[in-house]
């Protein structure tokens, strides 16, 4: 309660519109679905205070330790659902390009079935995590579609640079390096 309390009033001295509540590891030693139940419960009291100040709850598929449950765009939206269905209208899918397509996930096709329920996006090029073209994630056709299919939120730039910062952003098309 007091952390989520501390964490919503900086969102609104900061005018955050959108939070990211990770779902939480599995633990072996309770059964996955009362551990699923909590964190519907967890997410819709996070998504009640985030409403205070008109915010979003996002939810996010990852590829890190192998305990976290949400892997897919699907597993996220199931959350979406059960979460909205419980009446928190305000908790989206945070579309990460870098952990979807590092779990296998086919971005491109992702986007049109799960475009609704998509309020954020994240991008980093796989493997490595790097700037778009260090790797081999098209991240101009991620975004391209994106786009054509309706998404006008914003996109985050979550990579790790291999160059310099300026030199990292060298691939946006409003890009101008000088000299």
């Amino acid at each position: 309660g007091d952390n989520l309390d501390i964490a919503i009033g900086i969102g609104e001295l900061l005018g955050t519109s959108v939070f990211n509540a990770l779902y939480g590891n599995r633990i072996d030693e309770v059964d996955a679905a009362e551990q699923d139940e909590l964190a519907i419960q967890n997410i819709i009291v996070a998504a009640a205070a985030a409403a205070k100040i008109g915010a979003t709850v996002l939810i996010e598929s990852i590829c890190g330790p192998k305990p976290y449950p949400l892997r897919t765009t699907a597993d996220a939206v199931r959350v979406v659902e059960k979460s909205r269905a419980a009446g928190a209208a305000n908790v989206a899918v945070l579309f990460d390009l870098f952990h979807l397509a590092s779990n296998g996930e086919d971005t491109v096709a992702a986007i049109d079935p799960y475009l609704p329920f998509i309020k954020h996006v994240q991008i980093a090029d796989t493997p490595g995590r790097g700037e778009p073209g260090t790797g081999t994630l098209d991240i101009g056709a991620n975004l391209e579609h994106l786009e054509s299919a309706g998404y006008d939120g914003w996109v985050s730039l979550e990579y790790l640079p291999t160059l310099t910062t300026v030199e990292s952003l060298d691939w946006l098309p409003f890009s101008r390096r000088s000299g």
